[in-house]
């Protein structure tokens, strides 16, 4: 199959330093692991294996780390509008100018990195599908009718051909990593950096590679929305959407790729899964459930194109997938029936966990594009 050719948006360089904060203040009244395992919530419960520590965290714990506090007080589980205002309200003020840079040195022994490797989840709340994976239901709708919707396909097709079809952006482009595996983190650095091969774009283009080589029309947008100013992001985005989308209407998938913020002050979290010798961060699928007042009709649609590559992520390398977040959210998925945002890893996962990540959710994405093209 001849390559096509993938189309690449550069945004220009922009010169301000970001004066967003980490996206990791949901937990900030509990200092450390125990304390998180201590005020679990009731969403459902899951298994945890920990690597180090073994003197305090022997064998696995049982705990659900998405509800905290109370269910308004949720981690792990995506930012949206009003998570992008309540963090620019408690920001500090930055007025340097210049691109963000990622550390060259960093300060030791402030804060720890827990490795784990998360297991299946049980509750009420989730459901398996029936080739793998599982959804995390957090609306009215009933298990039982997300189950039937699983099992079918999207309604749009893939022409192979050099029409772009997929269009992969970054709604919080400055997203960033560790920076390799150790057992501290440094609690000066945000984990933002303008630099793209050091933030989420990285991660885009590992996908966008695998997708092309498949024989699919790729663009991936690398337009910087979170900085200078982190609230806004996804109001900036979507205009980018839409200008891409009005420029390029052979798209039918737009995917938003981002990373999740998984700690405490003082403890963060690194997720993998072994995959051939290797280790990747898992992922999570959102896509959103519209609440009556999100003016996003197909949104059921943008439903069945996650459980298909949630399906095939999971049958290809088990354990990568974590349920797909089912939840009234919109995060411009009111675009096309074909998107839907991706975290992959977390701030505590490393620049190469992620970067693998990348390529294998690629190879898996390909293959179910594939599965809904038409041959010319």
């Amino acid at each position: 199959m001849r390559r096509r050719r993938r189309r690449r948006c550069r945004s220009k360089k922009i010169l301000i330093l970001s004066a967003a904060a980490l996206s990791i203040a949901a937990v900030t009244g509990y200092k450390s692991l125990p304390g998180i395992a201590a005020a679990a919530g009731k969403l459902g419960e899951l298994k945890i294996g920990f690597e180090n520590d073994p003197e305090k965290y022997t064998g696995e714990m049982d705990f659900n780390f998405q509800s905290i506090s109370g269910e308004e007080d949720i981690i792990s589980s995506g930012y949206g509008w009003e998570e992008e205002i309540q963090e620019s309200e408690t920001a500090n003020a930055n007025t340097e100018t210049g691109p963000k840079p990622y550390p060259t040195e960093w300060n030791t022994g402030e804060g720890t990195v827990y490795k784990y490797t998360f297991e299946r989840y049980s509750g009420e709340k989730y459901i398996g599908l029936d080739d793998g994976g599982q959804v995390r239901n957090e609306t009215d709708i009933s298990n039982g009718v997300l189950l039937e919707e699983s099992r079918k396909l999207p309604e749009f097709q893939i022409e192979l051909n050099d029409e772009p079809q997929v269009l992969i952006m970054h709604t919080h482009t400055t997203e960033s990593f560790e920076p390799y595996e150790r057992d501290f983190f440094d609690s000066d650095f945000n984990y933002r950096t303008t630099d793209s091969s050091k933030n989420v774009v990285m991660i885009g283009d590992q996908i966008a590679r695998q997708i092309e080589n498949a024989g699919i029309s790729v663009i991936h947008d690398t337009t910087i929305h979170d900085y200078p100013s982190y609230n806004g992001s996804y109001e900036r985005s979507a205009e980018t959407v839409k200008k891409i989308l009005k420029d390029n209407p052979s798209i039918k998938v737009v995917l938003d790729i981002h990373r999740d913020a998984i700690g405490t002050s003082d403890s963060i979290m690194q997720p993998t899964v072994e995959i051939n010798s290797k280790k990747a961060a898992p992922i999570m699928i959102i896509s959103g459930c519209d609440d009556g007042t999100m003016d996003m009709p197909d949104y059921m649609k943008n439903f069945r194109f996650a459980s298909l590559i949630q399906q095939q992520i999971s049958s290809d390398y088990p354990g990568l997938t974590r349920p797909i977040l089912f939840d009234y959210r919109k995060y411009n998925q009111d675009l096309t029936q074909g998107s839907l945002l991706i975290e992959v890893g977390t701030h505590g996962n490393t620049l190469e966990q992620v970067k693998y990540t990348g390529e294998l959710i690629g190879k898996s994405i390909a293959k179910s594009l594939i599965e809904l093209s038409q041959e010319e």
